[in-house]
């Protein structure tokens, strides 16, 4: 096949995998320096050290590029969706099949980043993947599992048959709004884990957090039209996981500096893209505005916009009103 990559951090190890597999791929970024970058040493320096990258796979920064590929996959961060997206509106053909494997919110709107691609391209067919896939280990053929999703399956089954390998397990997902929430939201709460390693607390907190922020995540996004089955597969609690445990994870590295004491806007600029933080404005808007209960998105909200205090926001946590575990949570 064809494959078009939008964006050459996530992309590049994507570009690797399918390289790997047999396709001709393409991965365009409208930064120059990054791809001669790449090109004079074989590899990703910044973001995949020590993973070649084939001299087959073909970068650019011209966006026409888009033009004729089977699959056209955005691999940008959420705050360029829509920009990239109005570009390659004028280029790409009406039969190549859009993937998103972005995860997070367009602040502005609040929607999906599908929602958004849909709104500038509406007249392709668009599926997204999620689940527990650090780009460190997909580009090194670690074995991998996750989602594919769209509104028509027989889309979602035809990227699933087509860039499935040995190395890349696809299951197919009928629920596009819960996997894109889930892969959103999750980053939220690996912030919060990476502030309970900084402050060296421990493994008790962390899987507190994980746990009650699961039902956090499983609340807003049910009252947000996705299905509670959702949040407990691999886009759901698989990329919790992966992401609020992982060196890998930027959110969680961002979020050690913070609990070490620096300032949330000093760590998100030292680390680099980090969804979580953007996207906790997000859904603690979005919590108001549905009348759902998130205490723990409410609390780092506090920490990352208020010039709140962890220690202050677990104490807020830890003495809240009692409660029954037995709660149907992915109600409001």
């Amino acid at each position: 096949m064809k494959i078009t990559i939008l964006g050459c951090g996530f992309g590049t190890a994507l570009a690797v995998l399918w390289n790997k597999a047999g396709h001709t791929v393409t991965a365009w970024t409208r930064n120059e320096e990054e791809i001669e970058e790449i090109l004079r040493c074989g590899e990703h320096k910044r973001l995949l050290p020590g993973v070649p990258v084939s001299n087959k796979i073909s970068f650019t920064s011209d966006i026409g590029c888009v033009k004729g590929a089977d699959v056209l996959v955005f691999a940008i961060p959420s705050p360029g969706v829509r920009e990239v997206a109005r570009k390659v509106a004028a280029h790409v053909s009406p039969e190549t099949v859009i993937l998103n494997v972005g995860k997070g919110f367009e602040e502005s709107t609040n929607k999906r980043l599908s929602e958004v691609i849909s709104e500038e391209i509406p007249a392709n067919r668009l599926a997204i993947m999620a689940g527990p896939c650090h780009a460190e280990e997909v580009s090194r053929s670690i074995p991998t599992t996750v989602v594919m999703s769209s509104y028509d399956m027989s889309c979602a089954e035809y990227l699933q048959e087509a860039l499935q390998t040995e190395t890349f397990r696809i299951y197919g997902n009928d629920d596009v709004a819960g996997c894109e929430i889930a892969a959103a939201l999750k980053n939220i709460i690996a912030l919060a884990c990476g502030i309970v390693e900084g402050m060296k607390l421990g493994d008790n907190t962390t899987a507190s957090l994980m746990t009650r922020g699961l039902a956090e995540i499983t609340r807003l996004g049910t009252a947000m039209g996705a299905k509670w089955e959702t949040f407990t597969g691999l886009a759901g609690v698989g990329d919790l996981i992966v992401t609020c445990t992982s060196k890998h994870s930027r959110n969680h590295r961002a979020g050690i500096l913070i609990g070490e004491g620096m300032d949330a806007a000093d760590a998100v600029a030292n680390v680099g893209t980090v969804e979580g933080y953007n996207c906790c404005r997000i859904a603690y808007r979005l919590a108001t505005e549905l009348g759902v209960r998130t205490p723990i998105i409410d609390e780092l909200s506090k920490v990352c916009y208020e010039h709140g205090t962890p220690a202050e926001s677990i104490n807020r946590l830890m003495t809240r009103p009692q409660r029954h575990e037995r709660e149907r949570f992915w109600t409001k």
